[in-house]
């Protein structure tokens, strides 16, 4: 019974990581694209040439407590100060895609 129950688990992991590993390039390359059309303007590299404190680096986003998914989606979607509002342009699921890219780009320090 216990190794029934292991293939089944073993199995289950692996149709679980084939399945989402290609959703996972795709919602990165989405993100991408959406960054560099929409936000590299001002955040090029996950800097910021209107304010250079309020960058997209790691230790900024911690500091200023957008280091999450919901605090960028909804920075991205209402804007703040002069962070401009993206609901009218860019969908619900653009908006969590590119915060999605914005955190991971963070952990590897944008390069």
């Amino acid at each position: 019974m216990k190794k029934i129950i292991t293939l089944i688990f073993c199995t289950f992991c692996l149709w679980t990581i084939n399945f989402t590993l290609p959703a996972n390039a795709l919602a990165t390359a989405n993100g991408t694209e959406i960054f560099s059309l929409h936000c590299a303007g001002c955040h090029i590299n996950g800097g910021n040439i209107i304010r250079r404190g309020k960058n997209l680096k790691k230790n900024a986003l911690k500091k200023y407590g957008m280091d999450s998914l919901e605090a960028i989606a909804n920075i991205v979607t209402n804007g703040k100060n002069n962070m401009s509002a993206y609901k009218d342009r860019l969908t619900t699921e653009e908006i969590q895609t590119v915060a999605a890219y914005v955190l991971e780009q963070a952990e590897k320090d944008w390069k």
